[in-house]
């Protein structure tokens, strides 16, 4: 299984709009989103993607077919008192989910922005949970932090992506944070 995860140029803009209608719709599980008059769930943040410095709309292929998309985010963290990365949506198609492509691709997308990240899941959605727990526990061997924000609505894991950064860098990192938070 070949994938490839190449960023989704403004052209490809309809293609994720569609993406992201599937998305919402597997999200209604866990949300009580419901559908405009048009039949579609739409997404407010789409444009942005493509206006907006710190935003990156990925989309990936399994084979030369798309297999999924990842919205990444990089922002300030007042907190942090730096910035940090965010996967805004995670999307993996049902076909290609149970094989190890979502661990795969989250992994190379840590290594494609190296740097500190969080990854947020709602409440409700603890397959979620479950999921970047695990990959992030697999990709960090274990060196990251778990928080509840205030005003937020589900846990968030705190990690530094470990490409180009040492161990020792990385504590250094997570003491930091926990200090500051």
């Amino acid at each position: 299984m070949n994938i490839a995860i190449k960023p989704a140029p403004i052209e490809q803009k309809p293609v994720l709009r569609n993406l992201l209608e599937l998305y919402a719709y597997d999200f209604t599980e866990f949300i009580p989103d419901d559908i405009d008059c048009y039949g579609l769930y739409g997404y407010k943040y789409l444009d942005h993607y493509w206006t907006e410095e710190g935003r990156y709309p990925m989309i990936f292929y399994i084979d030369g077919n798309i297999a999924g998309f990842v919205l990444i985010r990089h922002y300030y963290v007042s907190e942090l008192n730096d910035y940090t990365y965010s996967i805004a949506e995670f999307f993996v198609m049902k076909k290609y989910r149970k094989k190890g492509v979502g661990k795969q691709v989250a992994f190379q997308i840590f290594d494609m922005f190296p740097g500190m990240w969080e990854v947020a899941e709602v409440e409700e959605n603890r397959p979620a949970q479950a999921f970047w727990r695990k990959v992030i526990h697999a990709y960090t061997q274990g060196d990251f932090d778990e928080i509840h924000k205030k005003g937020g609505n589900g846990p968030v894991q705190r990690f530094c992506s470990t490409t180009r950064t040492p161990r020792f860098l990385r504590k250094l990192l997570r003491a930091a944070m926990k200090k500051d938070c």
